[in-house]
């Protein structure tokens, strides 16, 4: 199965859904999410950390790094990992 997230016009993830890998026109299913429910999607999988991380609601895609960031905890002083795109607590 291949996943593809939904962005909207600020690159925020509203959707993720899952298609068909056994696609005769060999998109694995891209074409299928445009053709049925329209709007941008990326590529997204959980199973090799492609684009770092598998993409939730919420997260944001970074076009730079090419990867899905995601939502900073709201408590507590939190910097982003360049590696792995994760947000990661620093003690004060």
């Amino acid at each position: 199965m291949s996943h593809f997230a939904q962005l909207d016009e600020n690159n925020i993830v509203i959707s993720v859904v899952k298609c068909d890998n056994d696609d005769p026109n060999g998109d694995e299913g891209y074409q299928w999410v445009l053709d049925n429910i329209g709007g941008r999607w990326v590529q997204t999988s959980y199973n090799n950390n492609f684009r770092k991380n598998y993409a939730g609601i919420g997260y944001t895609y970074d076009e730079s790094r090419d990867a899905f960031i995601p939502i900073k905890p709201a408590e507590g002083n939190y910097v982003l990992n360049e590696d792995t795109c994760r947000w990661i607590k620093q003690e004060l």
